[in-house]
């Protein structure tokens, strides 16, 4: 069973790989062809689309195959959070691909999945046994779920939001229009921001569990509330103060910036998350 989620893998780091690929050369095409104006989502971005199906498909037979070895869900270390992560961003930038029509909002998504797993190539995958804080498995499971989901759809909105910078700054005649990145780019936090939310809340019941408090102020921690503190910002901002586009984009990706800070926080300052 080890071997076969090994291949499965590289067969997702692969498909993904070839999915950017896809959707670059097509992209290319395609600006040729049309002159440099504005194009919509057609057939030529269906081979962009089914690699990275069969990417977000060979992750979840990883996932499943890694699951059934170890007993337990993907939170025992980087490795195993990596590949979820990874998981969530391509489900999500699928999700925004079929309710958009924008493929390159899911391309960014794919790249960010592919080289999320090829950071989870560099570390160690060999299970090992749960440390005694690892083994509340229900709370856990759920807390890295939601952490998952609200990861995956912040990464879009991140996407979007550089996507929208540079149409704002140059008037890309081949990028979606501003108000469409715009929404983009505020739906994906109105997902994203309730299951980060989760992801504190059920993170905080895990380690009151685990290490009898709520709260240590580990790093981990402390990053997951900064991050969560700069999107609800974001949601203020945008709904009480009424910021739109240039300010509201740039708030995202210093989010998004938080979001990998507090993603890699245990592996840069260890503490009570450690677990590589």
């Amino acid at each position: 069973m080890d071997v076969f989620e090994r291949f499965s893998f590289l067969a997702a780091l692969a498909s993904l790989g070839l999915s950017v690929i896809l959707s670059l050369v097509t992209l290319v095409r395609r600006i040729r062809k049309s002159g440099g104006k504005a194009v919509s989502y057609q057939a030529s971005d269906y081979p962009g689309t089914i690699t990275a199906i069969a990417g977000l498909i060979f992750l979840t037979v990883s996932i499943l195959s890694r699951t059934i070895i170890t007993g337990h869900g993907p939170f025992s270390n980087m490795y195993e959070f990596a590949i979820a992560f990874a998981w969530g961003t391509v489900a999500m930038g699928l999700l925004f691909l079929w309710h958009d029509k924008i493929a390159l909002i899911k391309a960014i998504g794919v790249l960010v999945a592919a080289l999320l797993l090829v950071f989870a190539s560099t570390l160690p995958s060999k299970p090992v046994p749960l440390v005694p804080a690892l083994q509340q498995s229900f709370f856990l499971s759920v807390h890295v779920a939601t952490a998952i989901v609200a990861y995956g759809s912040l990464t879009i909105g991140f996407g979007a939001a550089v996507l929208f910078l540079i149409q704002n700054h140059r008037e890309v005649p081949w990028l979606p229009d501003l108000a469409l990145l715009d929404r983009i780019s505020y739906r994906s936090v109105v997902i994203g921001f309730p299951f980060l939310t989760l992801t504190i809340v059920l993170g905080a019941v895990w380690a009151n569990i685990a290490w009898g408090r709520y709260w240590n102020w580990d790093p981990k921690e402390t990053a997951s509330l900064v991050t969560w503190l700069l999107y609800a910002g974001y949601l203020h901002a945008r709904v009480l103060r009424g910021w739109r586009e240039k300010r509201a984009a740039i708030l995202l990706i210093i989010g998004f910036v938080a979001v990998l800070f507090t993603f890699l926080g245990n592996y840069i300052f260890g503490g009570l998350h450690s677990y590589r």
